[in-house]
This record gives C-alpha cells, structure tokens and sequence, in this order.
C-alpha cells in the first residue's frame, strides 16, 4: 500500500486534482438533490479531531461521511489523551490503525503536518492558523456554480490577511486568478508571501476595483480575541458595504466564510443582499468535502457520462 495523500493545504492537489473534485461534487451534489443514495465509503469511518470550535466543518464533515454510507466519530481534545499530553505522533499512529481518514481542526499547522507525517490514513486539514483548504474548495465550486471559471478573474480580499486569505493566495497561483488583497497596517499580507497573482493595495476601495468576488471574514479570529477592541479600531475602514460593492463589477458576488458579525466586516445590506452567496458557500462545504473524501479514501471514480 502506498502512503496516503493527505490535503493539508490547498496546494496539496494539482489544479487537475482540483478540477475533478469540482467535476465529482457536482455530480454528487445532484446526486443528493434528486434523493439518489450514493454510498461509495460503506465501512468506511471518519475521525475528526477537533481543539477549535466549529459549526460548519463538524456539521459538513459528519453529515456528508454518512450521506456517502459511512460513520464519523467526533474527538475532542479536550476529552482524550491528547489534552493531556499525548504526542501528536503516538495519537497518530493509534487513531489512523482504526479509522480510515481522519480530519483534524486546530491552531497549529505544524500539528497536522505531524500527525500525517506518522499517520496511515489520509489526514485532511478542517483549518489551522495557516489554512483553511476546505473553505477555499468550497468557495471557488460556489462561484463557478454562479459564474463558470474562476481562471482569468478578479478576486478581492478586504480585511485580515488570515488563513483564509492564504488559501485565497495558494489558490491564485493554481487557478491563474487575480487575488486583490487590502489590509489595515500591521495586519497585511507578509512579504515572503506575495506572488505574481497577489496585488495589495493600501485602499480596500482600490482592492474591490473590477471584482468578480469580493470577499471577507471576521476581524478577530479564533485565538485572537484579547485583541478583539484593537482589530475594531484597526479595521474600521475595511468593512464591505453597499459602497464598497459598487465599486466592483456589477455583477460581482460577496463571500464570507461565516461566522459572520453584521456591522463590522459587512453590513447586513451586503451579506443578505442580492450579490450575496453565502448560504450557497456554506452549503457547498457539504458537498465539496464529499468528493474530496471520496477521491482520498477510495481513490479516483470517474464521473458518468451526460
């Protein structure tokens, strides 16, 4: 047996992996609309160890392991021995002798870099301080749901350069976008990081120019609360609203990986507005996540003809 592949970030797969993902959750996410049982992972069992909290990642993930016919076990740190001590390697080579993909969320990326490292299953990455692939996958299925390829566009990026945002980076580069990122000072994109499809601009207003999407997430992400007051003030001028739409394409659409706090990164006219697709987005989790257990746990399946 091989060693396993493991989505640990973005590009982890190759934009052909990608596409065919793309390709599989459509044909899944029909599949599931028109109550037609697919059950390709019978037997089959999901771990999904969590140290950070979760709505849409515990949902998505448990819900679409037993729509595909198999079982998730829901793990929380602080419930076993890795809460208290137990090194990620041991709990690796333990967990992944009984379970056949496990999916892990927390702060560190370095801790799911370790567990696959010393694990025998594939290990995907539910988002780390670093990354957060699964969103992205599941963003980038959404807009060409709504508006075909996603190569060749713009992309803009207003507020943190988070882990999200470089998913957002990771997937320029493979996609051939153009990722327009705007940022208050101190918390802009490093330097290291910025590529030939990565723009920053001072001015979100400049960012937000002849978008396709325009997108964002909460100023203070998990981890980062004591410095919730400070990110406020920081960010006030970072906040998407009716303006800030206007300013993109017209038929631009507005993502946010939710949660999302009205009133602060988007106004309640944007996010419930006519050019928001975020309940899709969320949705998409479902189905994206299916096909990518599809294709680490059982390999490659071809999607029918017509």
């Amino acid at each position: 047996m091989g060693a396993p592949r493991h989505f640990l970030q973005f590009a982890d797969l190759t934009r052909e992996e990608h596409e065919h993902l793309f390709a599989r959750t459509r044909w899944i996410k029909q599949e599931f609309k028109s109550y037609r049982r697919y059950w390709p992972l019978v037997d089959r069992t999901l771990a999904m160890i969590f140290e950070k909290q979760s709505t849409r990642t515990r949902l998505s993930f448990e819900a679409g392991m037993h729509q595909l016919g198999g079982a998730a076990i829901y793990l929380n740190t602080r419930d076993t021995q890795l809460g208290r001590g137990e090194p990620v390697e041991d709990a690796a080579q333990v967990i992944s002798r009984m379970v056949d993909i496990v999916m892990i969320r927390t702060y560190d990326q370095a801790i799911v870099e370790r567990f696959a490292a010393s694990s025998r299953v594939p290990v995907v990455n539910g988002l780390t301080n670093d990354y957060h692939p699964c969103q992205i996958l599941a963003d980038i299925y959404t807009f060409i749901e709504h508006r075909g390829s996603i190569a060749g566009r713009r992309v803009a990026w207003v507020g943190d350069a988070n882990n999200v945002c470089s998913t957002w980076m990771q997937a320029a580069k493979l996609f051939g976008f153009e990722l327009a990122v705007s940022s208050p000072p101190g918390y802009e994109v490093p330097r290291e990081q910025l590529g030939g499809h990565v723009a920053t601009f001072a001015d979100p207003m400049d960012a937000v120019k002849r978008a396709d999407l325009v997108t964002t997430d909460v100023w203070t992400s998990m981890g980062y609360e004591a410095e919730n007051e400070s990110r406020k003030r920081a960010f006030a001028d970072w906040q998407v609203d009716a303006e800030m739409m206007r300013a993109a394409k017209p038929d631009a659409l507005f993502m946010h990986c939710l949660p999302a706090h009205r009133g602060e990164e988007v106004t309640a006219e944007v996010i419930d507005g006519p050019q928001s697709v975020v309940w899709d987005e969320a949705e998409n989790r479902l189905h994206t996540q299916k096909a990518l257990l599809e294709l680490l746990v059982i390999g490659r399946v071809e999607t029918p003809a017509g």
